[in-house]
């Protein structure tokens, strides 16, 4: 008998610990072509999805699915995410949570070139990339947290302003790996 991984697990205990402490609890997730997500709101091969209990309906975190409703741009979609296309889980307020590395279980999907500012706050713009996962699971700490959709469009355009950190990235989140 093949042994269980422990990702679904840790993926369950920290979406716990997230709305036990009343944060917002997100999961970054590879898309591919057994993921079932909104194609629109695809950035890179990924999206970032808010699984709070107040922006899902019937979620399901089983050993090799996350399966849940919920609405994008008004309309309910059927989410299925693959537990090896998880790359991290964090909270929104803080960035606190864990990345892990990503097998894909099935083909790269397309980005469909869809603006971010139509994400509704059920998926969040911004996602980690790949590369900032290592080869085993580690502690997020503090990343940058995806802004709401409404707030992004208030804002100003920045141009080339830097980022938080200085850098002039276009504002994509990234997990900080604590070792």
């Amino acid at each position: 008998m093949q042994e269980i991984s422990t990702k679904p697990y840790l993926l369950r205990a920290l979406y716990e610990w997230c709305t036990d402490n009343g944060y917002t609890p997100h999961i970054a997730v590879r898309v591919d072509n057994q993921t079932r997500v909104p194609r629109q709101f695809v950035r890179d091969n990924e999206i970032v999805l808010n699984i709070s209990f107040e922006a899902t309906s019937q979620l399901q975190m089983g050993n090799e699915w996350v399966e849940f409703s919920a609405r994008f741009s008004g309309k309910s979609h059927k989410i299925e995410v693959p537990i090896a296309n998880i790359l991290a889980i964090y909270a929104r307020e803080n960035g606190q949570g864990m990345a892990f590395p990503v097998e894909s279980t099935g083909g790269e999907a397309q980005d469909s070139g869809a603006d971010a500012e139509t994400v509704e706050p059920s998926a969040a713009p911004s996602a980690p990339t790949a590369s900032s996962v290592s080869s085993a699971p580690r502690a997020v700490e503090k990343a940058p947290a995806a802004e709401d959709a409404a707030a992004k469009a208030e804002r100003a355009p920045q141009g080339d302003q830097p980022d938080d950190d200085g850098s002039k990235g276009g504002g994509r989140a990234r997990l900080k790996i604590v070792k």
